[in-house]
C-alpha cells in the first residue's frame, strides 16, 4: 500500500491513502456476497437471488457506499500500522464521502486522504538558568500564640451569665429571624421577603463579629436574657449568595440565655490535656516547628509555581484538539467527582446547558496543563532524570497502608506516585539551576492563592473558573460566616 505522509497543523498527520485495485475489487465482492446472502427480494429466497436483480433493487450507489465505507476503515488502520503512527483519538476524513462514492469503482485503484491527531514534539527553549521571582512566607511566632489561644477556646467551659446584658466574648442562646429591609425608593408596603437559611432556634452564637454577617453581633450587644430587639445588619459584597450580597437585613432577635467562657490556664497541665507532651514549653516548640515548616513549604511552592509559570514562557507546542479535549474531560470528571464527594446531585449540576460553558471556560487551564506536562517530560528525557523502582514501591506501600481500608487500584496507585514523585524530581532539578529572587508574601499578587499541586499527565485540581461556571445552587446560602447554620 502507497502511503504519503504530510505535517499539519495543530500536531497532526495527513495521510494519503492509495488503495490497491484488487482490494477495491475484493472488498466490492465481498459486500456484493453478504448482501445476496442477507437481502430480502420478494420472489426470491436468501441467498438465491440473481447478481443482476440485487444490483437493481439495491442501487449500485447503496453497494458502493457500503463497499467504500470497509475500504476506507481498512485502509486507514493498515496504513497507520504501515507506517507506525501512534495515534491519538479517531482518524478523520478529509476526503468528501460523495466524491469517493463517484470515484469508486471496483478493479480501479483509489486514493482516500485522512488526517490523524498525534503526540505533539514540544519545542523547548533555555530551561536551565532561568531567572524569576517567587513570594517568601516567613515564620511569624505571634501563630503560635494564636494556636494556642484557639486550643483554650476549644477548650473553655460555658458558664451561665446573670446580672449583666450580653457584650462581646459571650455566648448567647437566640432565636432569630431575617428579611430584606427595604431600601430607600423601593416600594416599602409589599410583604417582607424573609431570608433564605436567615431563621433559626435556639442558635448558640459566639459574641465575634465576624461569625456573623456585619452588624448582627453589635446589635445584640447590651441585651438582656427574655429580651427581643430587631436588629439591622447588612450583607457584604461580595457573598456566597449573589442574590443577597450587599443587601439590607432585618432580624428579629430573642436573647434566651447568655453563657461566658471560664478558658483553662496555660500551663502544663494545659499541654498535657491538648497535647502528647508533658510540659508546655515542649508543646509551645512543636508547635514552632511546625509553623516554620509550614512556612518552608508555603516558600518552596510559591518557588515551584514562579518557576513553572517562567518555564511555560520558553516552551512552544502546537497541541492537537484530541489531548486538549481528553483534558478538559478529565478536569471536569474531577469536579463531578469531588462535588459528589461533598453530597451534591452532580446530575442537576452538570446540565447541558452548562456543560459548553465549562468546557469553554476550562480550556484555556487545559492548554497550559498540557504544555507544563510535556515541557517536564521533555526536560526529563534530555537529561535523564528518572525515578528508581525502590522509590516508587516504598511510596506505593505507605500509601496502600493508609488506605488500606479502602478499595484502592494498586496499578493506578503506581503510576499516580510514579507521575508525583518523577515531576517533584525535575522541578528541584530546575529549581538548582535557576536563580530566584525571593521577595515580601503578597508583594507579587493581591490575592492570595492555593498552589495548585503539579503531576504530568495527572490533573488534580479544578480550576476556579471551572467552578464560578457551576450554578448558584452549589454554594449555601447562610448569614453565618463561618458555617452553613442559620
Amino acid at each position: 500500500m502507497k502511503v504519503t505522509q504530510e505535517k499539519l497543523p495543530a500536531s497532526q498527520i495527513g495521510l494519503e491513502i492509495e488503495i490497491t485495485p484488487e482490494k477495491t475489487k475484493e472488498t466490492y465482492e465481498k459486500v456484493v456476497k453478504n448482501l445476496a446472502s442477507t437481502a430480502n427480494i420478494p420472489g426470491f429466497r436468501k441467498g438465491k437471488v440473481p447478481r443482476q436483480i440485487l444490483l437493481q433493487r439495491l442501487g449500485t450507489t447503496r453497494i458502493k457506499a457500503a463497499a467504500l465505507e470497509e475500504v476506507i476503515q481498512d485502509g486507514i488502520e493498515q496504513a497507520l500500522e504501515q507506517e507506525k503512527i501512534q495515534v491519538l483519538g479517531q482518524p478523520q476524513l478529509r476526503s468528501s464521502f460523495e466524491e469517493l462514492i463517484s470515484n469508486y469503482e471496483p478493479g480501479k485503484a483509489l486514493i482516500i486522504s485522512a488526517s490523524v491527531d498525534v503526540e505533539p514534539e514540544p519545542n523547548l527553549g533555555e530551561y536551565t538558568g532561568l531567572q524569576f521571582k517567587a513570594e517568601e512566607v516567613k515564620y511569624d511566632p505571634q501563630q503560635v500564640d494564636k494556636a494556642l489561644e484557639d486550643e483554650r477556646q476549644q477548650m473553655g467551659t460555658l458558664i451561665p451569665v446573670e446580672g449583666r446584658s450580653a457584650q462581646i466574648g459571650d455566648v448567647a442562646v437566640v432565636d432569630f429571624k431575617g428579611v430584606i429591609a427595604a431600601t430607600e425608593g423601593e416600594d416599602e408596603t409589599g410583604e417582607p421577603q424573609p431570608i433564605p437559611g436567615g431563621e433559626a432556634t435556639d442558635f448558640q452564637l459566639e459574641m465575634q463579629e465576624d461569625k456573623f454577617i456585619p452588624g448582627f453581633v453589635t446589635g445584640i450587644v447590651g441585651m438582656n436574657p427574655g429580651e427581643t430587639r430587631e436588629v439591622s445588619a447588612q450583607f457584604p459584597d461580595p457573598y456566597v449568595n449573589e442574590d443577597l450580597a450587599g443587601k439590607p437585613a432585618l432580624f428579629t432577635v430573642t436573647v434566651k440565655e447568655l453563657k461566658e467562657k471560664e478558658l483553662p490556664e496555660l500551663n502544663d497541665d494545659f499541654a498535657q490535656e491538648v497535647s502528647d507532651y508533658d510540659t508546655l514549653d515542649e508543646f509551645r516548640s512543636s508547635l514552632e516547628e511546625r509553623f516554620q515548616k509550614e512556612a518552608q513549604q508555603k516558600t518552596k511552592s510559591h518557588q515551584q509555581e514562579a518557576l513553572l509559570a517562567e518555564l511555560l514562557k520558553h516552551v512552544e507546542v502546537d497541541l492537537p484538539e484530541t489531548m486538549i479535549q481528553q483534558e478538559v474531560n478529565e478536569m471536569l470528571t474531577q469536579t463531578a467527582m469531588r462535588l459528589s464527594q461533598q453530597g451534591l446531585d452532580v446530575r442537576k449540576l452538570f446540565t447541558q446547558d452548562v456543560i459548553p460553558q465549562l468546557r469553554e471556560r476550562s480550556r484555556g487551564e487545559a492548554v497550559e496543563r498540557i504544555k507544563r506536562s510535556l515541557a517536564l517530560l521533555e526536560i526529563a528525557k534530555r537529561e535523564s532524570i528518572e525515578v528508581s523502582a525502590d522509590q516508587i514501591e516504598a511510596r506505593v506501600k505507605e500509601l496502600m497502608q493508609q488506605y488500606s481500608e479502602k478499595d484502592v487500584d494498586e496499578k493506578r496507585m503506581f503510576e499516580v506516585v510514579e507521575n508525583e514523585l518523577l515531576t517533584e524530581k525535575i522541578i528541584d532539578w530546575l529549581l538548582e539551576r535557576s536563580t530566584i529572587e525571593l521577595v515580601p508574601e503578597g508583594s507579587l499578587s493581591t490575592v492570595e492563592t492555593e498552589t495548585e499541586e503539579v503531576t504530568l499527565g495527572e490533573p488534580v485540581a479544578v480550576t476556579e473558573t471551572v467552578e464560578q461556571s457551576l450554578p448558584a445552587s452549589t454554594q449555601t446560602a447562610s448569614v453565618d460566616t463561618e458555617s452553613t447554620e442559620g
